[in-house]
């Protein structure tokens, strides 16, 4: 047996119970404490998991004088800095739930942190870790398609709209864009090997979420269900990124890579009202190419597999903690992703182009 790998967790709702279930699928972690805001939640978040020997507390920095090799970030998305920032400052290795912030500036803040102190900051893109993400991004790299120009991403739910804290923009920041867009924006910037952001133009609305027709918490909800940008990289490359919670359509179609020798079209797996956006698995790769002179689209079969995504993400992390790191997705390279993000609510507030200034990272 190996060291135990103990672990802290900030935060208690939903989906901190996914990271409970992936950590205890894990030999050598035990999880020894959880801290939640809200007074007795964590004891109560503690006893629903059966977590035997771990502590509850109301204020996440008592749970940073523990003795703890790292801890999953589990909270709102306002709270993602500040429990960043603190855990790196108290010396633990950091995983934190995406999105990564809701500003470019905090972004850039937490990655400023994990230099200082030399600690991991890992970003949660669970969807990477299926097999055919990476077959898509090797087929890229390898120069299958020649010179990429134009990249087309994103996804829709024809009905697919959170509640609760995921509406309100004083604890979420941002709506569909973060919440959904950037694993599109991650599947399309890995393949590419995350180039650099220059400017975005964007547009952003709610109709549906602020209509009671459509969504019971219609009073309360004050962010974006729908968004669509274009944004310019350097390299003379264009991505078209559009996402939305809900819409009168059945999708806002696949992701397409297109190049100078051969073009590709992915489709996520999933049916029905909530499926169609990259939270999940691939469903469909297909190759656009000439092959003497003949238009030719060849099916690339996909990788079978019965992986967790999500347990895959875990376990990587714990495979960085025990061997002192990198970070597996780190949060230098969602730096940029953040930034596209943080640009499109930008421009949609100001209903122009903004250019995108990422400052260097000392």
């Amino acid at each position: 047996m190996g060291k135990t790998i103990r672990i802290g967790i900030i935060g208690s709702g939903g989906i901190a119970g996914e990271h409970v279930r992936a950590y205890k699928n894990i030999e050598d972690v035990e999880i020894v404490g959880v801290a939640d805001i809200l007074p007795g939640r964590a004891d109560q978040f503690i006893e629903r998991w059966g977590l035997t020997q771990a502590k509850g507390f109301d204020d996440h920095r008592k749970l940073l004088e523990m003795e703890l090799d790292g801890v999953s970030i589990c909270t709102p998305n306002v709270a993602h800095h500040q429990t960043t920032i603190d855990s790196l400052q108290a010396g633990k290795n950091v995983m934190v739930e995406k999105p990564m912030s809701v500003t470019l500036e905090e972004a850039v803040d937490m990655v400023q942190m994990a230099k200082q102190t030399g600690k991991i900051l890992n970003i949660g893109f669970q969807p990477r870790y299926d097999p055919n993400m990476g077959l898509i991004k090797d087929l890229v790299q390898k120069g299958q398609l020649g010179k990429v120009y134009y990249v087309e991403t994103g996804g829709g739910r024809r009905r697919g709209m959170p509640g609760g804290t995921f509406i309100r923009q004083n604890i979420a920041g941002a709506g569909a864009m973060a919440d959904i867009g950037c694993y599109s924006l991650d599947l399309a910037l890995n393949t590419l090997g995350y180039p650099k952001p220059l400017t975005v133009s964007a547009y952003t609305s709610n109709y549906f979420g602020t209509n009671p027709k459509y969504h019971p918490e219609a009073g309360q909800f004050d962010v974006e269900d729908f968004g669509v940008a274009i944004i310019r990289f350097e390299g003379d490359l264009v991505l078209n990124f559009k996402t939305s919670w809900a819409m009168h359509m059945d999708t806002l179609g696949s992701t397409m890579f297109l190049g100078t020798d051969a073009g590709m079209k992915v489709l996520p797996a999933g049916k029905g009202p909530w499926s169609g956006v990259w939270d999940g698995n691939v469903g469909s790769v297909s190759l656009f190419h000439d092959i003497q002179g003949h238009h030719t689209e060849s099916i690339i079969p996909l990788i079978d597999h019965k992986l967790s995504v999500f347990e895959e993400k875990i376990k990587d992390y714990v495979r960085a903690l025990r061997e002192g790191g990198p970070a597996p997705i780190p949060g230098e390279q969602i730096l940029r992703n953040q930034a596209i993000l943080d640009g499109i609510l930008q421009s949609s507030a100001t209903k122009r182009e903004v250019e995108i200034h990422i400052p260097e990272i000392g």
